[in-house]
C-alpha cells in the first residue's frame, strides 16, 4: 500500500511538472513573434513598442536607463534592442506602476540594475510570492524623486491614486518628454485597477495635473500605443471628462448597469473599446467606482 502511495505521489508530481512545462512553453510561444520597436525620440532617448507597456529608454554616456519592461519572456529581446542603442545592460529600471505587461522583466534586469518606484509598488509585487527578490524595487519613494542621469535631470512623480495607488509619471526636463505609464492609453478606454487602488476620477484628476506641465512640444509616450502629444492627451481628458458627466447622469436617473450596457457608451467614443477594455468593462469600471462615490 504504501508503495502504490509512493508511486501514486511521484505521478502526479511528474505530471504537475508536465503540465508547468506545457504552461511555460505556451507563454513563451506566445511572444515568439513579438518584435520590440525602438522610436528614437531625441539624442539619448528612445521608446520600445512590443507586447505589453511601452518602455522609456535613456542611454548616454552614464549608461542605461529604462522605464518599465514588459513581460518576463521579452526580456532577451529588450537586452537585444538595447544592445542596437549602445553596449552595456539598465543602471536604472523605474516602475510607473506593479501590473506584469510593466514590471515582468524586473526579475532580469534587477540581477544587476537597481529598480526604483513607489512604495506601493514594493508592497505589491511583494504580496506575490513568486516575486523573486531580483524583481524588487530597491529604491522607493512616497511622492517624488529626481534622477539626474544623461545630461538630463528626470523627474519621478507620483500623484495619487489614479490607475493604481502606486503610479508614476517620469518627465525628462530638457528633452521635454513624458512616459505617463498607464495613466494614458493613447485614443483608447483606459484600465482603472479598483481592486488596487485605482480611481475614476482621481485617474482624470491625475491626468489633468500633468496637463498643465506639458507644451505643445512634449512628446508624450503612453503606457499602451502610439506616441502622442499634448493635444492627444488632453483628448484622452476630454473622453474622461465626458465619460463620467455621461455615467453620473446615467446613475443620477436611477438607470442601473444592465441598463446602461444596453444603451452601450456615447457614440462618440464607440471606437474607443479594445481587446482589454472593451465599452462594456469600461462601463462597468465607471458605474462600479461612480455609483459608490458623490
Amino acid at each position: 500500500m504504501k508503495l502504490r502511495f509512493q508511486r501514486q505521489i511521484i505521478g502526479l508530481s511528474a505530471l504537475t511538472m508536465l503540465a508547468l512545462t506545457q504552461t511555460l512553453a505556451v507563454a513563451d510561444n506566445k511572444f515568439s513573434d513579438v518584435m520590440i520597436k525602438s522610436q528614437k525620440l531625441d539624442n539619448n532617448t528612445y521608446m520600445f513598442i512590443g507586447a505589453g507597456g511601452n518602455i522609456g529608454v535613456s542611454a548616454g554616456e552614464d549608461g542605461i536607463l529604462i522605464i518599465d519592461d514588459q513581460f518576463a519572456p521579452l526580456a532577451d529581446k529588450i537586452t537585444a534592442a538595447l544592445k542596437q542603442i549602445q553596449p552595456g545592460v539598465p543602471k536604472y529600471i523605474v516602475n510607473t506602476h506593479y501590473h506584469g505587461d510593466h514590471t515582468g522583466g524586473n526579475a532580469h534586469f534587477g540581477e544587476k540594475g537597481t529598480i526604483l518606484a513607489h512604495h506601493n509598488v514594493l508592497k505589491r509585487l511583494k504580496a506575490d510570492s513568486r516575486s523573486p527578490a531580483s524583481a524588487l524595487p530597491v529604491i522607493t519613494y512616497a511622492e517624488n524623486i529626481s534622477i539626474h542621469f544623461n545630461q538630463d535631470t528626470l523627474e519621478v512623480i507620483h500623484l495619487g491614486p489614479g490607475h493604481t495607488d502606486g503610479d508614476s509619471v517620469v518627465i525628462w526636463e530638457k528633452a521635454n518628454i513624458i512616459h505617463m505609464g498607464d495613466l494614458y492609453f493613447k485614443d483608447r478606454f483606459p484600465y482603472i485597477d479598483l481592486a488596487a487602488g485605482g480611481s475614476v476620477t482621481g485617474y482624470r484628476e491625475n491626468v489633468s495635473m500633468i496637463l498643465n506641465r506639458l507644451d505643445n512640444k512634449t512628446k508624450v509616450i503612453p503606457g499602451h500605443g502610439a506616441l502622442g502629444d499634448k493635444n492627444a492627451l488632453l483628448t484622452f481628458k476630454h473622453m474622461l471628462d465626458d465619460s463620467i458627466n455621461w455615467m453620473r447622469g446615467e446613475i443620477e436617473m436611477g438607470h442601473d448597469l444592465a441598463t446602461i450596457k444596453k444603451q452601450g457608451v456615447p457614440p462618440k467614443y464607440a471606437n474607443w473599446g479594445w481587446e482589454f477594455i472593451s465599452a462594456d468593462k469600461w462601463i462597468e469600471t465607471l458605474y462600479q467606482d461612480l455609483a459608490t462615490k458623490p
